[in-house]
C-alpha cells in the first residue's frame, strides 16, 4: 500500500470521531478529526514525515525550519525534521506558543528558530485558518519569513482561502473530502 493510502487508512482508523462537536473555529460538525492520535503514533509519524517532506520538495520549498502553533503542529513538524535529516538535507523544527512565557526568556517561539529563518508554518488541520495565521504572525513578529503553510488535513471549510487571502501559499497532504467522501460536505454546518 502506498504511503498516502496508508495515511488515509490510519487517519480513518485512529483520528475520525463521529458525534456533535464544536470546532476551534466555532463551527458545529457531525465529525471531529483529532490528527494527534495519528501524528503521535509511530507509523503515523513515519508517514507524515515522508509525505510532508515529499510535499515540500515537490513544491520547490527549502525552508530552514518548519513549525506551528503547539500542540497540533508539533508532531508533524518533528516528523518532517526527522525525515529531512535522514534524507541528508536537514530542516529544523520549532513550536509556537499560544501565549509568550511570563518567565525566563519570555519567548513565543521555542526550538530551532532564529530571526531571518525562512520557514514553512505547519498545521495539523485547517478549518478557519486562524491557528495557522497566528503562527505566521508570530514568526513574522520574531523576524522570520513565511514561505508557505503546510497542513496535514484541509477541512475544506474556507480556511485555506483565508490564509491565501492573507498572502500565504497553502499546501495540504489531504483534503477532508478525500478522507471522508460525501460525509465531509454534509458534516460541517458552518465554516
Amino acid at each position: 500500500m502506498a504511503n498516502r493510502d496508508r495515511l488515509v487508512a490510519l487517519l480513518r482508523e485512529r483520528s475520525v470521531q463521529r458525534g456533535d462537536f464544536v470546532l476551534a473555529s466555532g463551527a458545529r460538525s457531525s465529525y471531529y478529526i483529532d490528527c494527534r492520535t495519528t501524528t503521535t503514533h509511530a507509523e503515523g509519524q513515519f508517514l507524515v514525515g515522508q509525505l510532508g517532506w515529499e510535499t515540500l520538495r515537490a513544491a520547490g520549498l527549502h525552508p530552514d525550519a518548519v513549525g506551528g502553533l503547539t500542540m497540533g503542529a508539533d508532531p508533524v513538524a518533528y516528523a518532517i525534521a526527522h525525515t529531512s535529516w535522514i534524507a541528508g538535507d536537514p530542516v529544523n523544527a520549532f513550536s509556537v506558543r499560544k501565549q509568550p512565557k511570563d518567565h525566563g526568556t519570555g519567548r513565543r517561539i521555542e526550538g530551532s528558530f532564529s530571526p531571518g529563518d525562512r520557514v514553512v508554518v505547519i498545521e495539523d488541520v485547517i478549518t478557519s485558518g486562524g491557528s495557522a495565521l497566528q503562527a505566521c504572525e508570530a514568526v513574522r513578529a520574531e523576524g522570520g519569513e513565511v514561505l508557505a503553510v503546510l497542513a496535514l488535513l484541509d477541512r475544506e471549510a474556507g480556511g485555506r482561502e483565508r490564509i491565501e487571502e492573507a498572502g500565504y501559499r497553502v499546501l495540504s497532504l489531504l483534503g477532508v473530502s478525500e478522507l471522508l467522501g460525501e460525509e465531509a460536505s454534509a458534516g460541517a454546518s458552518a465554516g
